[in-house]
């Protein structure tokens, strides 16, 4: 773990430098350091979850981005000090210190901490990055902070309740219950998710939607005959395109997002400061909305179109067809209950961060993890957001109340935290 107190002591140590308030603004760095450090470790963290096995199977990658981008936004707004804290309020930090040095040492404290199998290709890249800075005394000072940064926010999230065992799911038997999903009835995961503390919301259903609809009702009707056609395996009715969405926002939908703000931040030339705020506002939005969805999951407990479907005629509905036989676009089905569709609450939340930042009319492209070669295009926010939810529908995953309820989570989700946190200081 890291030593907060030396650490501090070091930070002390640079007080007999007299700061000069523009001084962090005006830091120069090697041309060679192609982008910020915001976008590296970024890019750095979506190379490590991609990696077989790297990710902890029980713990959500929301959470791990949102540490990692408040500890960088802290970091340097300690330095340069625009914006309201996140958490952490180091006392007298040095204005002269190292902005990108102390991005740098944050962001690697966390990745070592979050995946220790990795210090070894970590090490490296921080040492290739502190080698792009003058060797003086604002590195050593922004270094400092850095470390204590991320000391303290590890130190904040480390009895958050996301590191325990995730307690056994035991299906209901009721119609609509959710069950385990052929074929391969994977076990529910992420549990434990609802308990964990958000990041910013003051509680995990602070904005938890109503109840799915009455299997009888005329709203679920539609809705399942609607997944039952497009989102069948063998669909004569999904188009290709339509295929083709379903297909490309398979995957981790955080993963996306987080991309397309690279994009934009890039497209806009966005400086260090402006990058950590953007990527902090967006990382602790999808991290609460994550929490959030899974509260409201695991309360409603709906069952996924796979079991619907081939349960049919125990749902008391004359209006659905039973089909014993039917599997969704991809075969299987995320391992969770239905309602509300995490794909929608989180692009939703992505897309209004953006939004916040930007304005929603912006033109970009997409690739995806799972379509490789394959690219989307856009020219505005909501409409990705609306696309990616739409996906899990024409993927057989989701009913389009999901994608609705998903959709209202996330946008309420991320207009409160963009309102509430990291503000401009006044």
């Amino acid at each position: 773990m890291f030593k907060i107190v030396t650490i501090f002591a070091l930070i002390c140590s640079f007080m007999q430098v007299t700061p000069l308030a523009n001084a962090a603004t005006n830091e120069q760095q090697n041309p060679a350091q192609p982008v910020n450090a915001v976008i590296e470790w970024n890019r750095t963290l979506l190379t490590i979850i991609r990696t077989p096995g790297a990710q902890p199977a029980s713990i959500h990658s929301t959470r791990n981005f949102a540490i990692l981008h408040a500890a960088v936004y802290d970091a340097v707004n300690n330095i340069n000090p625009k914006f309201i804290p996140y958490l952490v309020r180091l006392p007298d930090a040095p204005r002269r210190a190292s902005e990108i040095a102390a991005a740098d040492e944050a962001a690697h404290d966390v990745l070592v901490f979050l995946y220790p199998a990795f210090q070894v290709s970590l090490d490296t890249e921080l040492q290739q990055d502190l080698a792009l800075l003058p060797d003086n005394e604002r590195k050593a000072q922004g270094i400092a902070v850095g470390q204590a940064v991320a000391g303290q926010l590890l130190a904040a999230r480390s009895a958050d309740g996301a590191n325990v065992t995730p307690p056994p799911y035991i299906p209901g038997t009721q119609p609509g219950d959710y069950q385990l999903t052929p074929p391969n009835f994977a076990p529910a995961d992420f549990t434990q998710w609802p308990q964990v503390t958000p990041f910013a919301l003051e509680q995990a259903n602070e904005f938890r939607p109503d109840p799915p609809p009455a299997l009888t009702s005329a709203l679920y009707t539609e809705a399942f005959n609607e997944v039952k056609s497009l989102g069948f395996i063998n669909s004569t009715t999904r188009t290709a395109e339509q295929t083709q969405i379903g297909q490309f926002w398979n995957g981790n939908i955080q993963d996306f997002w987080n991309e397309i703000a690279q994009t934009v931040a890039l497209q806009r030339n966005l400086n260090l400061e402006h990058s950590a705020r953007l990527f902090a506002l967006l990382n602790i939005s999808l991290a609460d909305t994550a929490i959030a969805f899974f509260e409201v999951k695991y309360t409603y407990n709906f069952w996924r179109p796979v079991t619907a479907i081939r349960l049919a005629d125990t749902d008391g509905n004359p209006q659905t067809d039973p089909d014993q036989t039917w599997l969704p676009l991809g075969t299987k089905t995320a391992p969770d209950p239905s309602y509300p569709g995490a794909h929608s609450a989180i692009s939703k939340a992505g897309a209004t961060v953006l939004g916040f930042y930007f304005g929603n009319r912006f033109t970009f492209d997409v690739t995806s993890e799972s379509l490789t070669g394959v690219t989307r295009h856009f020219t505005s926010f909501s409409a990705a957001a609306e696309e990616a939810g739409l996906s899990r529908i024409f993927a057989g995953q989701h009913f389009r109340t999901d994608h609705i309820a998903g959709k209202d989570l996330g946008g309420q989700v991320a207009e409160s935290i963009d309102g509430s946190i990291l503000l401009r200081q006044e």
